[in-house]
């Protein structure tokens, strides 16, 4: 098949050349050039815009996007609605919120061009290992595209959600969940690096996945990072977040559906870009104003503070009893 791929970063790059690599032709843009560089050298052809992408293409035309949610997908289907024909359709394999994707295909439509909304799941072991995709739409324009969907995934890893929107839905919660064992892996291994018992981290993360109930990919990747770096002080404690988990909290308030751990572990992620978080000094000041317990000085050593003045407090303690 021959495909139009707009976007080719780390994921888009790299599903570019899993096509390629099966037998696909990829035509791919991108606003850096030397990523549509790296796709002529995988054997793929690049141009210099949106328009010069669906000239490429034949009639029906199959354009994918791999580029960020929100306002770029926007303004490349409007683009795009003004550029395709009859019979052609659009996949947006980002990440975004099925309720635009619902509000795209109804316009798209109106020109009788297809619509697809594809999470894609993989990382950037995809390429090598094959990608999860989870597609909704109309029946029809999914058949279109499902050669390639085989060609980009491992085996049966790929799925019809069902209608608009629900592709994006079903890679939303996944990714929902996702934030939580992540969450519950950095949770555990803190327990673990704190217990005083000079865990060797790599070696737990290696033997777990041997057969324990908590052997995952995820855990296989953990176990990479600790090898390379066993107090992982090459990296900060500083994480981001895509959207999709702050969707599903969103969602899951908005059907009534409790998700205390997914809810959880994405506010960790916020905190995490904080330093020296407002509500922590603001809870600092409540327990001294109301108890009399010891503060640490703003700008002093936190741990060798809060040890010291938990020294004063026992001590007080001793000698009233």
């Amino acid at each position: 098949m021959r495909i139009g791929l707009v976007g080719l970063g780390r994921m888009g790059l790299n599903m570019g050349r899993r096509w390629l690599e099966g037998g696909h032709a990829v035509v791919g843009f991108n606003r850096s050039p030397e990523a549509g560089r790296e796709l002529v050298k995988a054997g793929g052809s690049a141009v210099a815009s949106v328009k010069d992408l669906v000239a490429a293409l034949e009639a029906p035309r199959i354009v994918w996007l791999m580029v960020p949610a929100g306002e770029p997908v926007e303004r490349l289907v409007e683009e795009l609605a003004g550029l395709l024909s009859k019979g052609d359709v659009v996949v947006d394999g980002g990440n975004s919120f099925y309720k635009d994707d619902i509000r795209r295909a109804e316009a798209l439509a109106s020109k009788g061009i297809g619509y697809l909304d594809v999470g894609v799941s993989g990382g950037l072991w995809g390429l090598s290992l094959g990608y999860c995709v989870m597609a909704g739409g109309e029946k029809s324009a999914y058949d279109r595209v499902e050669p390639l969907l085989k060609t980009l995934t491992t085996e049966n890893g790929y799925l019809h959600c069902g209608k608009t929107g629900s592709g994006h839905f079903v890679k939303m919660v996944h990714n929902g969940i996702e934030y939580g064992m992540m969450q519950a892996y950095a949770e555990g291994f803190e327990i673990l690096k704190a217990s005083g018992f000079q865990l060797d981290l790599h070696r737990i993360s290696h033997l777990w996945n041997h057969g324990s109930v908590v052997r995952s990919w995820l855990l296989e990747l953990a176990e990479n990072a600790l090898k390379e770096d066993p107090g992982l002080d090459k990296v900060s404690g500083y994480v981001e977040d895509s959207g999709e988990g702050r969707w599903t909290v969103q969602q899951a308030v908005e059907v009534g559906v409790a998700a205390p751990v997914i809810a959880l572990s994405l506010f960790e992620r916020f905190t995490s870009r904080q330093k020296d978080p407002f509500a922590f000094r603001f809870l600092a000041a409540l327990r001294n104003a109301f108890g009399g317990h010891a503060v640490v000085p703003a700008g002093s050593d936190a741990r060798k503070s809060a040890a010291g003045a938990g020294a004063v407090q026992a001590a007080k303690g001793a000698k009233a009893l």
